[in-house]
């Protein structure tokens, strides 16, 4: 995949301006990769007569034979962005990902790659030994997420993880105010793997698992809410499920959302960023005490102090 940051001060065609960067890119082979979804405009399909201009960003997932240009000396994620760290030592690295971006996958650009990139750039890169995600993010899902740089880490995080003693907490923006300014929700969670999807129900039947969302008000601002959300327990799509359950869609939800307010706000991705990872105040393993109390933060998405200005309602 090749990312290419549009740096110019009139807008120009998109075709042309493929072809200028590539010249064995003709007519033909730009369309053929326009069907096959192969060429993305700010992370959409857009016409060849698209006019791009400064800002704009094209991603062409194309190999290096195909655009013409000899293949790139060393691992392909260092074609990437790299990877906002927010806290790094020998044992883990604190990743903030951007919405948008899956955490890993076939897809290059990749959470797990982009933070690669950075370990490569600083000299501590090994090839044999990549970092290794100890928890998941959707990919319309903003903020952080844990890696371990080394076995006992990966084995203390995901067990710490496991056993609910690193307490995350999400910031949202939900469509609709929930009846009570706060509570925690207790409700349990049925898979349906084949539609992608997962369903809440309020008793317990076969297949379904427990789940406990604690959310609080932060502020209200014409239909929205701006919720801090706490995740008890960590099942797929749980928070945006059981907020949708009592009729407060997280914004920007193509699953589970409000799709008319979706259109309206022309919201991208949901309005839903892990802000929050808190160590517990006591830690057993000595090894990584010195992780006791320690809390990260990711920056506040930009809708938090839009909701809270009145200007996003």
């Amino acid at each position: 995949m090749r990312e290419l940051h549009i740096k110019s001060l009139l807008p120009v065609r998109l075709d042309r301006y493929l072809s200028e960067q590539f010249p064995a890119l003709g007519i033909g082979r730009l369309n053929k990769a326009l069907r096959e979804n192969k060429i993305k405009l700010n992370g959409k399909k857009q016409p060849l007569s698209t006019r791009v201009q400064n800002g704009d960003v094209v991603r062409l997932y194309l190999t290096d034979e195909q655009l013409g240009v000899a293949p790139q000396t060393g691992p392909a994620f260092l074609s990437l962005r790299p990877a906002e760290l927010i806290y790094e030592n020998e044992d883990l690295i604190v990743a903030n990902k951007p919405a948008g971006i899956p955490v890993e996958g076939p897809n290059p650009d990749t959470l797990l790659n982009r933070v690669c990139k950075v370990l490569y750039n600083s000299g501590h890169w090994q090839a044999g030994r990549p970092p290794r995600l100890c928890h998941r993010l959707d990919t319309g899902t903003s903020g952080l997420v844990l890696l371990a740089k080394t076995p006992a880490a990966e084995a203390f995080l995901t067990d710490s993880i496991r056993q609910r003693t690193i307490r995350k907490r999400y910031l949202c923006v939900t469509f609709g105010r929930p009846h009570l300014p706060a509570a925690t929700l207790h409700d349990y969670l049925l898979k349906d793997a084949e539609a992608g999807i997962v369903r809440v129900v309020n008793k317990p039947c076969p297949g379904a698992r427990e789940i406990i969302t604690a959310y609080e008000t932060l502020a209200v601002s014409g239909r929205l809410a701006l919720l801090r959300v706490e995740l008890v327990t960590g099942r797929t799509h749980q928070i945006r499920a059981h907020l949708a359950s009592i009729g407060c869609p997280i914004l920007g939800d193509s699953k589970y959302g409000n799709h008319a307010a979706n259109r309206e706000l022309r919201l991208k991705y949901q309005a839903l960023c892990a802000w929050e990872l808190a160590f517990p105040a006591h830690i057993q393993d000595l090894a990584f005490g010195y992780l006791a109390g320690k809390t990260f933060h990711a920056p506040k998405p930009w809708y938090y102090q839009q909701v809270l200005d009145g200007i996003l309602k």
